[in-house]
């Protein structure tokens, strides 16, 4: 299913998922379609902090952190600036691997689930990811994003299956190059936990980005 390449959310009537998708907290489950806008500054000493804002341009969301520590670490705060959740990438990752826990933790109690490519070596973008009591055995991944990431054409399924519960494009204007940043419009569909997508919005940059710089 290929998006539309023009610069608004996709806002069209979305299909509903069998049941509630809840990973980070029912709380951010709305009954209706949720746009957001997910816009990285990519000239930043910090590697690129991440900002949620709702239709209006209000914050929501702020993913910070550093790409220079020894291990890539970033933190998910609210509008407030409380901790919802803390990313890392696994270090010697061959998948870019990335562990996502609750609040500004690393703590294996505190995990919430596991990104990472489904191959090494891939054409088009194809995530994984796990949940928590899912994250040993890996047998078969919980959601999984698929598209291609430089076509801004990206989608997260439920597992494996065609049931799909966000949409992702890039959106590129004039005012955004000259700022040096780089914006996703993200729809999230009904009951489906819009936290948890912006996370996997930023996990996928942050892949491709490392893929850009090696």
């Amino acid at each position: 299913m290929a998006l539309p390449s023009g610069n608004e959310p996709l806002l069209a009537a979305a299909p509903p998922v069998p049941a509630p998708v809840v990973v980070v907290s029912p709380q951010f489950c709305a009954k209706e379609v949720v746009p957001l806008t997910v816009t990285k500054k990519v000239k930043s000493l910090t590697g690129g902090d991440f900002t949620v804002t709702d239709p209006s341009g209000a914050v929501v969301l702020q993913f910070k952190g550093s790409v220079w520590s020894v291990r890539n670490r970033r933190v998910l705060v609210d509008a407030a600036g409380q901790p919802i959740l803390s990313m890392h990438e696994k270090v010697l990752s061959m998948h870019n691997r990335w562990e996502v826990f609750r609040g500004d933790s690393s703590n294996a109690s505190d995990l919430l689930f596991t990104v990472k490519r489904s191959t090494l070596l891939q054409l088009r973008t194809e995530l994984e990811v796990f949940l928590a009591g899912n994250n040993t055995a890996q047998q078969a991944c919980d959601f999984k994003l698929k598209g291609s990431y430089f076509d801004r054409d990206c989608a997260f399924y439920l597992g494996d299956s065609n049931t799909m519960i966000a949409q992702i494009s890039r959106k590129y204007t004039a005012s955004n190059v000259l700022l040096g940043k780089d914006t996703f419009n993200v729809t999230v569909f009904p009951d489906v936990d819009h936290v948890f997508v912006a996370v996997l919005v930023v996990v996928l940059d942050e892949v491709h980005s490392r893929d850009r710089n090696y």
